[in-house]
Parts: C-alpha cells; sequence; structure tokens
C-alpha cells in the first residue's frame, strides 16, 4: 500500500491512471476505522482496478462546540485495516495543504440542508461537500463509496455530482450493524459500557416506527415521533434531538406518511451524539 500525503503527489498518480484507462474506486473517510469503512473497502476492491482510502479529520464540517479536537484518531490501526483490505493508496493530506491561508471557497446544497441534521448542525453540509469535491478532484474516482448511516450526506453528496456535472458514480452501501442492530460509528466508541447498552434502542425504535406505519398503525409524523420519543426517553442521560420522517430523495419533512419515506433520528447519550435512519418502502 502506498501512502501519499502531498495534494500534487496524489493528483498527478490519478491523472497517470485516468490516462491508463484504469477505474479507480475511492472512500473518503475520518479514519477511526470500523467495520462500515471495512465493507465499503470490499465493495470498492470489488469494482474497481485500483482502491483509493483517503483519512482526514475535516476542520471545516465541525461546529465550534462539536469535538474536532477529540475526535478519535487512530492511524497506526487503520493503516493496518487498510493493509489487509487490500487498499492500493491511502490519501494522508494536511489541513494546512487542503485549506491554505485564503481559502475561500466553499460550496452549499441548500435544497438538501433543511431538514434533518442540518438545523442542529449549521455549516455542517457545507463542510461536507466542500471537501468532497475538492477530494474528488484531487483523486479523479470512477466511483466513490458511502454508508447510507449518512444518509443526509449521500444526498448532500448526490446532488452536488449531478448539479456539477463531476464524473463520479456515487454508490451508497448499506448501514452495517452490530449483532445487536446498533449502526457501526466512529463515534460509538465514546459510549460507556452502559451508554452502549443502552444504545440500541435508537435501531429499535426506528424499527417499531417502521413496523408502525407499515401495518397502518400510526401514519400521522408527528404522533410517530411522540410515540418514538417515549422508547428513547427510557435511556437514561438520553435526549432525542430529532425524530423526522421526510421523503427520501427531496428530504422534505411528510405530515401523512403516504408513500416511500424516511424515518431518521438524533438522538444524545451523555456526551455522544449518535445517528440512524431506516427506509419505510
Amino acid at each position: 500500500m502506498k501512502v501519499m500525503r502531498s495534494i500534487d503527489e496524489m493528483q498527478t498518480y490519478a491523472l497517470r491512471l485516468q490516462a491508463q484507462g484504469r477505474s479507480v474506486g475511492f472512500v473518503p473517510t475520518m479514519g477511526a476505522l470500523h467495520q462500515g469503512h471495512e465493507a465499503l473497502v470490499r465493495r470498492a476492491r470489488e469494482e474497481n482496478e485500483v482502491v483509493v482510502v483517503s483519512i482526514f479529520v475535516n476542520p471545516i464540517q465541525f461546529g465550534p462546540k462539536e469535538d474536532f479536537k477529540k475526535y478519535p484518531r487512530t492511524l497506526a490501526r487503520d493503516e493496518e485495516l487498510l493493509k489487509e483490505g487490500k487498499v492500493d493508496i491511502l490519501f494522508l493530506p494536511g489541513a494546512q495543504e487542503m485549506y491554505p491561508e485564503g481559502f475561500s471557497t466553499f460550496i452549499e446544497v441548500p435544497s438538501l440542508t433543511r431538514t434533518l441534521c442540518a438545523p442542529f448542525r449549521p455549516g455542517h453540509f457545507r463542510g461536507v461537500a466542500t471537501v468532497v469535491a475538492k477530494l474528488f478532484e484531487i483523486v479523479r474516482p470512477a466511483r466513490a463509496y458511502f454508508g447510507e448511516k449518512d444518509y443526509q450526506q449521500i444526498r448532500v453528496i448526490g446532488r452536488m455530482i449531478d448539479d456539477l456535472k463531476i464524473p463520479v458514480r456515487l454508490v451508497a452501501c448499506p448501514t452495517v450493524r452490530e449483532k445487536d442492530g446498533l449502526a457501526v460509528s466512529s463515534r460509538n466508541r465514546y459510549l460507556s459500557r452502559a451508554e452502549r447498552e443502552e444504545a440500541v434502542k435508537l435501531y429499535q425504535a426506528l424499527y417499531l416506527g417502521r413496523e408502525l406505519v407499515e401495518r397502518k398503525i400510526m401514519q400521522d409524523s408527528k404522533k410517530l415521533a411522540a410515540r418514538l420519543t417515549q422508547v428513547l426517553s427510557t435511556i437514561p442521560r438520553g435526549r432525542v434531538e430529532y425524530i423526522s420522517v421526510v421523503d427520501p430523495i427531496t428530504l422534505d419533512a411528510m405530515t401523512q406518511i403516504r408513500r416511500p419515506a424516511l424515518l431518521a433520528a438524533a438522538i444524545w447519550i451523555g456526551k455522544t451524539r449518535l445517528i440512524d435512519n431506516v427506509i419505510i418502502p
């Protein structure tokens, strides 16, 4: 596995691969890799001749009170996992090179950042769209792989790709879960043992919500949110940030659930924020 830290080196190599007609699969990450990332790498390995993974904790997608400084950084372990996954290139850009003095260009996708996480994390998706667009320009992938746990992120990046005619195919991969159903996340390691046991209630609440809708017991989104809030209120030191039912394409809020929908939630357990979602077919 080659490790590249320079943008110029990575971009020059990517242009050479492109000229040779070799397909590049790209998995952008912030490190602290887990089973979800491993699944993305496996899919990229199956579908491409060359696999590139980036690790970059992107400062511009964190708010002033968020966990940028505390975000887990486990580079040595990450490198071992990527070698085992037969990754060809690990790209490790530095913040100073990605955002040099005077950097002032940002990408926003306002139509998809009115609901779900966006009101609670102002500027987050602007930071995500900006860094992903820059990484696409550097790595020049044919395909890029993202997990569906971050559903709003996928929709934002997909819209950006379509609007800017970026020649990359976005591949959305199913959420990877622990045996008890909790979606794997880099932030799960923040949870204490007791908090980890309670965290599975997020998964259980979402699947209860889907069942209530599918059985036509509850199709009013406000009533559904209230019912699921009751379930989640039993978590010690837990706090519901939002439970929302939205159109899976536009992410607009739905009042009555009468067509395919996305049921999504964000909760806090102690100092840890967790998100998850399910599609209601």
